[in-house]
C-alpha cells in the first residue's frame, strides 16, 4: 500500500480514502472508509481516460456485472457512480487469502477441501450465469479463501451471454492456461467457457500446477487448444470428475448445478476456513481489517499513524487479501501493460508464476540404536559443473541453484540433477537470492538487479536502478542491496523501482557481510567485523544495533519476532527493540576465544556449534538439550532436514579427512559418517531441502539421502 499522493482524491461519493493499493496503466484502486468505519475498494478510472467511449463503457460494464449479481460466492458492490467526472466502484474489502497465496504458501487442497472449493464455486458461477453474465477470467488469484469459503472477485471482463470475447484492440483478454479455447480463438463464448476455467481452477488447486503449460504464452495457448490437460497426482475419483470440465467441446462440458452435486463434500469439508494454517492466516488478515478499521475510526484520516496504516494495509495486499467483484487486477484494468506487452510479442515481466512444489525424497530408515556408522546414499553428482567460489548453494523447490563453471549462475534440477537453465551474466559476487520461491535475483556486472523463474530460468523483470554491488536479502515486499557508493537501497517487487535509499552510518560502511536476513519489518545487517545494524524495511531508519561482538563472525537467523546472534555468547532478542530475552554461554571450562558458530532455527529448537561441538538448545530458555561429538567447523551452520543435523567435522588434521555427519535431532546421536574428500582447497558449501542434503566442493556439486 502507498499513501496518498499528489492528485489523489481524499474522498470518493461517501468514502474516505485512506491509500493507494494498487494503480495500473486505466486507474487506481484505493482504501476507502464510510461515516460508519466500514471499508471499501475503491477503484477509480483514470481522468484523463474518462473521455474514452471504449473505456468509459467498459467500466461502466463492470459495474453493471458486479450490481447484478446476487450471491453469497462474490462479493458485494457497496456503490458506484459511472457518470462523475472520475467514475468509481466501491465493493466490499475481502480480508482473506487468495487461492493462488493459499496452495503456494500451504500446499495443495485435499480431497475434502477440494470438494468443498469446488462445489461453492461451481454454485457461484451458477448465480452469475443466472444473471445473464459470463465471468470470462475465473483463476486463482480471482478466488478469496475467507471464513466463510470461497469468494470469486473481478468483474472486469464480464459481458452478458452475447458478444465476442475481443477488446477494441483486437485483443483476447484471457489469462493464459485458464481460459477455454474458445476464448482463446476469440470466438463467442457461453457459460461453458467459465466451466472450463473451473476445471484448471481445480487442477492447480489440487496439484499446485497449472493444467497446461509452456516456455511461452504462444505455446500454452496452443496446449490449450490442441493438447491435453496434464492430470497427474489428482486421485481418479477426482480426475473423473475434474476432466469433463475441461473438454474441448464446450457443449461436452458438465453445468455447474451437475458439478456441484457431482462435488458434494463430506460432512466437515470447511474445516479447511475454519482450522489450520490456512484458516489462522486468514483469522490473522481479519484481524488487521479490525484493527485498521477501528485505528481509522478513532484517529481520522489525518491523524492515522501512516507506518501502522502501511503496515496493516501491506500486510493484506500481500497476501490477496483485498478486494471484491470489480476490485482485483484485470485483463483491462491493470492489464494495459499486458495488452502492450502481448502485442509485442513478450511476456509480461510482472506475470510471476506460482512457487512449484518442492518433490520430497524418500527418507531412508536407519536403526539408530546401531553402534557401527553407515553412510548416506548418493542420489546424484556433478563433476566440473560449479565454480569453486559459488557464495552459496540456494534451494529453490525444484531446483538447487549456484555458481556455474562456465560463468554467472545455473539451476539443475534437484532430482536427478539435470541443468535446467543459466544466467550468465549474474556476477557471483554480487550474490543470489530466492524471493519467496518465485523468483532467482542477482547482478550482472553494471549493477543491475535481474530476475528469473526457478524452475524455467524465463527472465523476469529488472532495475537498473538498484546499482547493485551486494544483494542483502529479500521479503515479500523488496530486495535489500548495498549499492555501489556504499549505500543501502530497498527495490520493491511489485514494480521493480528503487522504494528507498539511505546512508549508512560511519562504523557500518563498507562492512556488511553476506549474511543479512529479514522479518517483521527488520532488516538485520551484520558487519565483517562483529557488529550488527538493525534498520526498518519501511524507510531503512536504523531502529538498534549490537556492537558489543568485535572479531566475532555473525551470522544471524530471524524467527518469527525474535532475532538469535551468535558469539562469545549465543543470544535471542527480540528483534523490535535488541531487548535480550536469553543468552548462553559456553561454559566455566571453555577458552575465552571459543565462540557460537551460526544458529539454525526450528519450531522448536535452536542448533548451533560451541567450542567445536554441534548442540541443540531449547528455543524457550537457550537452556542445552544435547551435545553431540566435538571437531565439527563453527564457521559451517548446522543443517536440520528430516529427522537429521548435519555437521561438517575435521577427523584428525584438516589435509587428513573432511567428514560429514548426521546425528538424530531428538537426541544428537551420530548415525551417518560420509568422507568428503581426503584433501579439500575450498570451503565447502552445504545446503538442504525436500529430504535432500546438498554440498558443493571444489567444482563438484552432490546430493545425498535423508533419514
Amino acid at each position: 500500500m502507498d499513501p496518498l499522493g499528489t492528485g489523489d482524491p481524499i474522498r470518493l461519493g461517501p468514502y474516505r480514502l485512506l491509500g493507494v493499493l494498487g494503480a495500473g496503466g486505466m486507474g487506481k484502486v484505493y482504501v476507502g472508509q464510510d461515516a460508519a468505519g466500514g471499508l471499501a475498494a475503491v477503484k477509480v478510472l483514470r481522468p484523463e481516460l474518462a473521455h474514452d467511449t471504449d473505456l468509459a463503457r467498459r467500466f461502466v460494464r463492470e459495474a453493471q456485472a458486479a450490481q447484478a449479481v446476487r450471491s453469497p460466492g462474490v462479493a458485494a458492490v457497496l456503490g458506484a457512480h459511472t457518470e462523475a467526472a472520475r467514475p468509481w466502484i466501491a465493493t466490499e474489502f475481502l480480508a482473506g487469502v487468495t487461492l493462488d497465496h493459499a496452495v503456494d504458501t500451504y500446499g495443495p487442497l485435499d480431497e475434502p477441501a477440494l470438494r468443498a472449493l469446488a462445489a461453492s464455486l461451481a454454485r457461484t458461477l451458477g448465480d452469475i450465469h443466472a444473471a445473464g453474465f459470463i465471468h470470462r477470467d475465473l483463476k486463482p488469484p480471482n478466488i478469496v479463501l475467507t471464513s466463510a469459503g470461497p469468494r470469486v472477485i473481478d468483474f472486469g471482463i464480464a459481458r452478458p451471454e452475447h458478444g465476442l470475447t475481443l477488446t477494441s484492440t483486437g485483443q483476447v483478454p484471457v489469462t493464459p492456461g485458464y481460459g477455454a479455447p474458445e476464448q482463446v480463438l476469440g470466438r463467442r463464448v457461453a457459460p461453458s467457457a467459465d466451466v472450463f476455467s473451473l476445471g484448471a481452477v481445480l487442477v492447480y488447486a489440487a496439484t499446485g500446477r497449472r493444467a497446461f503449460d509452456g516456455g511461452h504464452v504462444a505455446e500454452l495457448q496452443y496446449r490449450v487448444v490442441h493438447g491435453e490437460p496434464v492430470l497427474d497426482g489428482i486421485e481418479p475419483r477426482l480426475r473423473e470428475l475434474i476432466a469433463p470440465c475441461l473438454a474441448k467441446d464446450p457443449a461436452a462440458r458438465p453445468t455447474p448445478p451437475q458439478i456441484a452435486e457431482a462435488m458434494s463434500a463430506p460432512k466437515g469439508a470447511d474445516r479447511v476456513w475454519r482450522k489450520g494454517e490456512l484458516a489462522d492466516a486468514i483469522k490473522q488478515r481479519e484481524a488487521d481489517t479490525r484493527e485498521l478499521t477501528s485505528l481509522a475510526a478513532r484517529t481520522g484520516s489525518s491523524a492515522t499513524p501512516p507506518v501502522t496504516r502501511r503496515r496493516l494495509l501491506t500486510g493484506l495486499v500481500t497476501t490477496g487479501a483485498v478486494l471484491a467483484a470489480g476490485g482485483g487486477a484485470t485483463a483491462w484494468w491493470f492489464g494495459s501493460r499486458e495488452e502492450e506487452t502481448a502485442r509485442a510479442g513478450k511476456t509480461d515481466p510482472f506475470d510471476i508464476p506460482p512457487a512449484v512444489p518442492t518433490p520430497e525424497e524418500p527418507l531412508l530408515t536407519v536403526d539408530p540404536e546401531a553402534t557401527a556408522l553407515s553412510k548416506p546414499a548418493t542420489i546424484w553428482s556433478l563433476r566440473e559443473e560449479a565454480d569453486p567460489f559459488s557464495p552459496k548453494l540456494l534451494p529453490v523447490r525444484d531446483v538447487i541453484v549456484f555458481g556455474a563453471a562456465s560463468g554467472g549462475i545455473a539451476a539443475y534440477d534437484v532430482k536427478d540433477g539435470t541443468r535446467r537453465w543459466s544466467a550468465p551474466d549474474i556476477q557471483l559476487k554480487r550474490g543470489y537470492l530466492s524471493l519467496s520461491d518465485r523468483l532467482v535475483a542477482g547482478a550482472d556486472d553494471k549493477g543491475v538487479l535481474r530476475t528469473y523463474v526457478p524452475s524455467t530460468g524465463e527472465a523476469r523483470w529488472t532495475c537498473p536502478g538498484a546499482e547493485a554491488t551486494s544483494l542483502l536479502a529479500a521479503d515479500d515486499e523488496s530486495v535489500y542491496v548495498v549499492t555501489q557508493d556504499d549505500r543501502l537501497r530497498s527495490v520493491r517487487r511489485a514494480d521493480g523501482k528503487v522504494a528507498w535509499t539511505v546512508t549508512l552510518p560511519g562504523d557500518f560502511r563498507k562492512k556488511l557481510n553476506e549474511y543479512a536476513v529479514v522479518g517483521q519489518g527488520r532488516l538485520v545487517l551484520p558487519t565483517t567485523d562483529g557488529n550488527i545494524l538493525v534498520v526498518r524495511t519501511s524507510d531503512g531508519r536504523p531502529m538498534w544495533r549490537r556492537t558489543d561482538r568485535v572479531g566475532v563472525s555473525i551470522r544471524p537467523a530471524v524467527e518469527n519476532d525474535v532475532v538469535y546472534l551468535n558469539g562469545r555468547t549465543l543470544d535471542a532478542c527480540r528483534l523490535d527493540d535488541g531487548k535480550v530475552l536469553w543468552s548462553t554461554k559456553l561454559g566455566p571450562d571453555v577458552d575465552a576465544t571459543d565462540q557460537w558458530g551460526p544458529p539454525v532455527v526450528t519450531d522448536w529448537a535452536v542448533y548451533a556449534v560451541g567450542d567445536t561441538y554441534p548442540r541443540r538448545l531449547d528455543k524457550s530458555s537457550g537452556e542445552e538439550v544435547w551435545q553431540g561429538a566435538r571437531d565439527a567447523y563453527i564457521a559451517s551452520p548446522l543443517l536440520v532436514q528430516a529427522n537429521s543435523v548435519w555437521s561438517v567435522v575435521a577427523e584428525g588434521t584438516p589435509e587428513d579427512e573432511l567428514v560429514i555427519t548426521a546425528v538424530t535431532a531428538t537426541e544428537g546421536k551420530a548415525v551417518w559418517r560420509y568422507l568428503v574428500s581426503p584433501l579439500f582447497q575450498y570451503r565447502l558449501r552445504m545446503a538442504a531441502d525436500g529430504n535432500r542434503v546438498f554440498y558443493l566442493s571444489d567444482s563438484a556439486v552432490y546430493a545425498l539421502t535423508c533419514f
